[in-house]
């Protein structure tokens, strides 16, 4: 699902990490406003009725930033990651931004992009509108379109 529970999502990122977590009580109050004004968006994987993974980022045009993600369940959050790339590329997304390279990211197929790459795509691609539609609140699919 995509914007349908914003809050709930970055409260669960902010909350699931052992090691501590940048996500205070003020940054979840400024992410909440980004996303009422419609810039931060969250992707939910569902299992029935309970939340059991998802992420949240911020949109620039073509460009989206992941902030963080959690899972409460085994590859939920590599579900919503999946879900999240299919959107965006089918809505005309063209780089996601998933901040940190890692052994999980990389699993995905995150690869390292220099500074100077980074600023160039940055410049070219965060005034570039989507779709209005692109972020609506909208269930998400992991199947091509024509399989559906």
């Amino acid at each position: 699902m995509l914007n349908y529970a914003f809050s709930t999502v970055i409260n669960a990122c902010a909350h699931t990490r052992q090691e501590g977590t940048w996500i205070s009580p003020e940054m979840i109050a400024a992410y909440c406003t980004l996303h009422e004004l419609g810039h931060a968006h969250s992707i939910e994987v569902w299992h029935q009725d309970e939340l059991v993974g998802g992420s949240y980022g911020i949109a620039q045009g073509k460009l989206f930033c992941g902030e963080s993600m959690f899972s409460n369940r085994d590859n939920a959050s590599k579900c919503a990651l999946v879900a999240l790339v299919t959107h965006f590329v089918r809505c005309g997304g063209q780089l996601l931004d998933c901040q940190v390279l890692n052994a999980h990211t990389a699993s995905l197929g995150a690869t390292e992009v220099s500074r100077e790459r980074y600023l160039a795509a940055l410049r070219a691609l965060q005034d570039a509108p989507l779709a209005a539609s692109s972020w609506q609140p909208q269930a998400l699919s992991l199947m091509p379109i024509g399989e559906r």
